[in-house]
């Protein structure tokens, strides 16, 4: 059995690896992800590229809904912390 894409970081923030979901529902894995926080919880998300389609998607579905900030930026991995703020 392959080890799951959202794994409990040292600190208890999850992390979603986007590379081990499947391409084809990987935004809406991802969106659902976001949507399953409570106000103040938070979570990482590693990419294997800067995710800027996504970002600009989750802007568009939940204006100033949720803070985000880099936390690796490349040259093979980003890493965003996305925090929900309403």
């Amino acid at each position: 059995m392959a080890d799951p894409p959202i794994v409990e970081t040292h600190d208890h923030e999850p992390e979603l690896d986007a590379t081990r979901i499947p391409h084809e529902i990987r935004h809406a894995a991802i969106l659902g992800a976001l949507q399953g926080l409570g106000v103040g919880g938070s979570m990482i998300l590693a990419a294997p590229h800067d995710p800027l389609p996504l970002l600009a998607q989750i802007d568009n579905a939940w204006p100033g809904v949720f803070a985000r900030e880099y936390v690796q930026e490349g040259p093979d991995v980003w890493k965003i912390r996305f925090t929900r703020q309403a």
